[in-house]
C-alpha cells in the first residue's frame, strides 16, 4: 500500500529522497539542494507517495498557472523508484494530482513522457490523457 501526501517541508528525508530518485529520471542531472527543495515545497505543489515503512518512494511536481485563456497546470518529474515500479505508484500520484487541479479549477493539465516510457505512456493514457499533435520546442539559455 502507498501513501500519497503534499510535501510541507523541505526536510532531510525529501532532499536525500530527491537525491536518489532525480538521477533515475535524468541520468547525470545533480540532485537539487535543500535550498531548491525548499522553493518547490514552498511555490509549487510536489506529492511524495511513502510505502507501508514511510520511505519516500516516488514524487510529481503539480505547477498550476494562471494564463489569459485561464487557470492551467502541467505535471512535472513524475518519478517512481526503479525497486517499487509496477505498484501503482506512478497512478496513485498522478491521480492525486489530477484530483487536486480539478479542486483547483483549471482548464487542462498537461504533461510530457518520453517515447521509450512506454509503461508511463500507457498509464496517461489509461487516466484519460490525450496526445497533442504539437511540437514541444525547448529552449536552454546556457
Amino acid at each position: 500500500m502507498v501513501q500519497v501526501e503534499r510535501a510541507t517541508e523541505a526536510d532531510d528525508g525529501l532532499v536525500a529522497a530527491l537525491a536518489r530518485l532525480v538521477p533515475q529520471l535524468s541520468p547525470g542531472r545533480e540532485p537539487p539542494s535543500h535550498a531548491h527543495v525548499a522553493e518547490v515545497v514552498e511555490r509549487q505543489t510536489l506529492l511524495v507517495a511513502r510505502n507501508d515503512g514511510g520511505a519516500i518512494v516516488g514524487t510529481l511536481t503539480l505547477v498550476a498557472y494562471r494564463a489569459p485563456s485561464g487557470p492551467r497546470a502541467r505535471i512535472e518529474d513524475v518519478i517512481v523508484d526503479e525497486a517499487a515500479r509496477g505498484r501503482g505508484i506512478g497512478e496513485a500520484l498522478t491521480r492525486e494530482a489530477m484530483r487536486l487541479a480539478t479542486e483547483a479549477g483549471v482548464r487542462t493539465v498537461e504533461l510530457t513522457s518520453a517515447p521509450e516510457r512506454e509503461a508511463a505512456n500507457r498509464l496517461y493514457r489509461r487516466l484519460g490523457f490525450d496526445q497533442r499533435a504539437t511540437n514541444v520546442y525547448v529552449w536552454r539559455p546556457l
